[in-house]
C-alpha cells in the first residue's frame, strides 16, 4: 500500500438487512447502494447481536461481543468508558478522526477517540429536558434555528411525530433542513476543513430510517402509491397474543390497521430512498475532492425494524427483520462483485476497517476482519453467533449458524427453530418437528455453552433455566 487509505464508515439506524434492491426486495429501490455493493462486497448474513441502538453501537465502536462490552440490553446513563475504540486506533495511527450524526453514547459529548463530533442523536427522551440547553447534546437543532426563514423556536418535533411511532407523514420543512440532508451537508463542510496532510477516518451516522417516519414528500408519495401487501405472518404468532397492544402508536406487538401499516411502510421506505440519494451525494462529493479512489467505504446499520412482520414492530427482537442488517464494503483492496454468506456481526467492522487501512488490529477484541474471507485465504470462521435482548417482558436469546436459527424465550422456555435456507422470513417454526430434533438439540447446546458461566444463572446442571430476571448490563465481562 503506497499511502494510507482514507476510511468512511456510513452507519444508518434501523435499516433492515433485506431492504436493498440488490438483496431482492420486491418494493424498495436503492440504486446507489446497489452500485456500492457491485463495486465491492455484500454480506448477506450480517447481524446485530444486541439489536437496539446502544448495545449495537458498543459492538460497532469497540469490536467486542456483548459479553465483553457488557451491554446486553438498552440502558441509558451508563457511561461509555471503553479504553479501546475504533476511532482511537485510527487516531493512534495518525488519522484525523471525525464523527458526524448519531452517536447515542453517555455522556452525550463523549468522543470515543474522535478528534471531534458534530452531534445529532434525534429525539432522546432521556436527554431532551427543558432545563437543559439543546447545545449540550445536539448540534442539529441550533443549526436548524439559524436557517433563513426558520423561527427562533423552530423544531424538528413541530410535526408531533414520536421517535418510535408507526405514524407517518411527510417532512414539513425544506428538504435541505432534513436531518438526513444536514448530515451530508456537515460532511461536505468538513471535507473542506480537514487537515489534508493526514489520512482520515470519517464516521457518517444517519439517524434515519429510525422513526419518526417523516421523509421528504416525494419519497413518501413514491411508496404510498406502491401496492399494498399483507404482512408476513408465521404459524407461531399465537404465542404473541398476550403481548398485543393494538391501541398503541408505538407497539412492539399489535395487529395494525392495513392503511396505517401501509403509511408506516411508505414513511420507512421513503427514508431509505432519501438516504440512498444523500449517500450518492456524499460519494460524488468525495470524487470531486479526488478522494474516491483511495477511500474505503463501509455501510452498515445498528439493527433492523420488524415493520409489522409477524405483527411485530421496532427492534430488540431475535427475528430477521430486527437482527439482520446490511453490510457493504468497497474500495481499494476489496474485490468487486463479491457476495458472502458467512455470519458476520457489528463487532467485525472495527477490525475490518483497520485491516483495510493497513492499521494494526489490536489484541483483545472479539471481532475479526472479513478481508480474508474476500480473498479466499481459507481462514476458518465462526461456526455460530449468539444474540440476545430483553423484550416481551423477558430475555430473548437466539443462535444462528447461517442456515438455522434457534430462539429461546427465557420466561417460559419456549423454543423456536427456523430453517433460514428455505424459510428466510421465519414463517414455519420447526421446534416441534421430530426430524429437526437433532438440529434443535445442537443449537440449544451452543446456547448453553455461551451462557453457562453468565452471572444471571441461565444454566444449571447443563440445562437452560427459565424465569431468570433480565439484565441490560453485565457486572462481570
Amino acid at each position: 500500500m503506497d499511502s494510507p487509505r482514507n476510511v468512511v464508515l456510513i452507519c444508518v439506524d434501523q435499516w433492515r438487512g433485506d431492504c436493498l434492491s440488490a438483496d431482492g426486495h420486491p418494493v424498495v429501490h436503492t440504486p446507489h447502494l446497489d452500485a456500492l455493493a457491485a463495486r465491492g462486497a455484500r454480506f448477506r448474513r450480517a447481524y446485530s447481536a444486541t439489536p437496539t441502538c446502544i448495545p449495537a453501537r458498543a459492538a460497532l465502536m469497540t469490536g467486542l461481543s456483548q459479553r465483553s462490552h457488557r451491554r446486553v440490553g438498552y440502558e441509558n446513563a451508563r457511561p461509555w468508558d471503553y479504553q479501546l475504540t475504533m476511532a482511537g486506533e485510527f487516531r493512534r495511527a495518525g488519522y484525523q478522526t471525525q464523527a458526524i450524526g448519531k452517536m447515542h453514547v453517555y455522556p452525550e459529548r463523549s468522543r470515543l477517540g474522535f478528534d471531534d463530533v458534530v452531534l445529532h442523536d434525534g429525539y432522546l427522551h432521556f436527554a431532551r429536558r427543558r432545563h437543559r440547553p439543546y447545545e449540550e447534546f445536539d448540534d442539529y437543532l441550533p443549526w436548524l434555528r439559524m436557517q433563513a426563514g426558520a423561527s427562533a423556536v423552530e423544531d424538528y418535533y413541530d410535526n408531533g411525530l414520536n421517535g418510535n411511532s408507526m405514524v407517518a407523514r411527510p417532512w414539513d420543512k425544506p428538504e435541505a433542513w432534513h436531518p438526513t440532508a444536514w448530515t451530508v451537508t456537515q460532511a461536505t463542510s468538513w471535507l473542506y476543513r480537514r487537515d489534508r496532510r493526514d489520512p482520515f477516518f470519517l464516521y457518517l451516522s444517519f439517524h434515519r430510517p429510525h422513526p419518526p417516519f417523516d421523509p421528504p414528500e416525494w419519497a413518501f408519495e413514491q411508496y404510498l402509491q406502491a401496492p399494498w401487501y399483507a404482512p408476513v405472518v408465521g404459524d407461531w404468532v399465537g404465542a404473541l397474543e398476550p403481548y398485543h397492544e393494538d391501541w398503541r402508536h408505538n407497539p412492539v406487538a399489535a395487529r395494525m390497521a392495513p392503511n396505517v401499516l401501509h403509511r408506516a411502510r411508505a414513511g420507512y421506505y421513503g427514508h431509505l430512498a432519501h438516504i440512498d440519494l444523500q449517500i450518492n451525494r456524499f460519494l460524488e462529493t468525495l470524487g470531486e475532492f479526488g478522494l474516491a479512489e483511495d477511500t474505503v467505504i463501509c455501510f452498515v446499520s445498528d439493527h433492523g425494524e420488524m415493520l409489522g412482520e409477524h405483527h411485530l414492530f421496532q427492534k430488540g427482537l431475535p427475528y430477521e427483520g430486527a437482527a439482520r442488517i446490511p453490510f457493504l464494503l468497497a474500495g481499494p483492496g476489496v474485490p468487486a462483485g463479491m457476495v458472502q454468506d458467512e455470519v458476520v456481526e457489528l463487532r467485525d467492522v472495527m477490525p475490518t476497517l483497520l485491516d483495510a487501512a493497513g492499521v494494526p488490529v489490536p489484541g483483545g477484541i472479539d471481532g475479526r476482519s472479513v478481508l480474508p474471507l474476500l480473498h479466499g485465504s481459507g481462514a476458518t470462521w465462526r461456526d455460530h453467533l449468539h444474540g440476545e435482548h430483553p423484550n416481551l417482558g423477558q430475555k430473548l436469546h437466539w443462535v444462528t449458524d447461517h442456515r438455522w436459527k434457534y430462539v429461546w424465550w427465557s420466561a417460559d422456555g419456549r423454543e423456536q427453530l427456523f430453517d433460514l435456507s428455505t424459510d428466510p422470513q421465519e414463517c414455519r417454526d420447526l421446534a416441534g418437528d421430530v426430524s429437526a430434533r437433532p438440529v434443535l438439540d445442537r443449537l440449544r447446546g451452543l446456547l448453553i455453552e455461551d451462557l453457562w458461566d453468565r452471572e444471571e444463572k441461565y444454566v444449571d446442571a447443563g440445562r437452560l433455566v427459565t424465569g431468570v430476571p433480565s439484565q441490560t448490563w453485565l457486572e462481570k465481562g
